[in-house]
């Protein structure tokens, strides 16, 4: 909910709602000796107050090469929220719509947490979207026959009235945003600043904002990724915090295995949690432009 310097808002009509996205554009990116290789898309994770922000230290960095698009998925951000309970399917679909109504040509997708496993099913889905993945901490969140969905926290949030309360009263707040930050999502609290407590209230403060974000704390959205990464045949570069706390990156490395020819490559990241795009940007930048050029 708060975009880098010189970029531009725009929008595209999905199946589910009008999805925003963010793209830099104008005289500060201006240059007209040099064309774009490709669109280049950006993927926000799921969270309360989630939105296109989680990237936006990264994806300026890529604006001279390439033409950028970085989403807010439906039920974050600025995009519609439709008063529903989400399922795996409604953002497999509304990826594959984003990347149909808006990229000319096979793209490279770089997407975060469960949203990267959820983007795997759409390029299983649609492969001719997809050039290459690259994904940060891909995990469905019941992999390998764990079932999010037993959990203590799950089971609470599952309970009429008592979700809204908790959600209100734990996430769209900046109290509640940043003890998760600081306690879940970062290895180093230190690294949190301002700015991102403020731009992921803003978006957790949105109308209807507490539809996707309960559909994916009582795990609506999860499933076992181990069930279909065998079917990718997209090339894929995989990115693992070290301290990553919801999935380890023995996760990743497992889910991985399951598929060398299209996982390329997996990456742990030492001393860094589950969104490395926010904790260590210029790393991410780093080997994000490494992954471009040998997938």
């Amino acid at each position: 909910m708060i975009e880098p310097i010189g970029v531009e808002q725009n929008s595209v009509v999905t199946s589910l709602g009008t999805m925003v996205y963010y793209t830099p554009k104008g005289e500060l990116w201006q240059d007209n000796t040099k064309e774009k290789v490709s669109q280049l898309v950006f993927l926000h994770g799921f969270g309360g107050g989630s939105s296109a922000y989680e990237w936006s230290k990264v994806y300026p960095a890529f604006a001279s090469d390439y033409e950028v698009l970085a989403p807010d998925l439906i039920g974050w951000g600025r995009s519609d929220h439709p008063e529903r309970n989400y399922c795996p399917e409604d953002y497999i679909n509304t990826i594959s719509e984003f990347i149909e109504k808006t990229c000319s040509a096979p793209t490279p997708v770089v997407a975060s947490s469960l949203t990267a496993a959820l983007t795997i099913r759409a390029a299983i889905a649609r492969p001719e979207l997809f050039k290459c993945l690259i994904l940060t901490t891909p995990a469905g969140l019941s992999d390998f026959g764990e079932d999010y969905t037993r959990s203590f926290f799950a089971q609470l949030v599952s309970t009429p009235v008592l979700d809204k309360l908790i959600y209100n009263l734990g996430v769209a707040n900046e109290s509640g945003i940043q003890n998760f930050l600081e306690n879940r999502q970062f290895a180093r609290p230190e690294r949190i600043y301002p700015e991102i407590i403020q731009a992921y209230a803003k978006s957790a403060g949105q109308t209807n904002a507490e539809y996707a974000a309960l559909s994916f704390v009582r795990g609506d959205l999860c499933f076992d990724l181990a069930k279909y990464i065998t079917q990718l045949t997209i090339p894929t570069a995989i990115i693992w915090g070290q301290k990553s706390q919801f999935t380890g990156p023995d996760i990743g490395r497992r889910l991985a295995s399951l598929n060398r020819e299209a996982v390329i490559i997996f990456q742990e990241i030492a001393d860094v949690g589950l969104t490395p795009q926010l904790e260590l940007p210029g790393v991410t930048i780093g080997l994000i432009r490494a992954y471009l050029q040998k997938l």
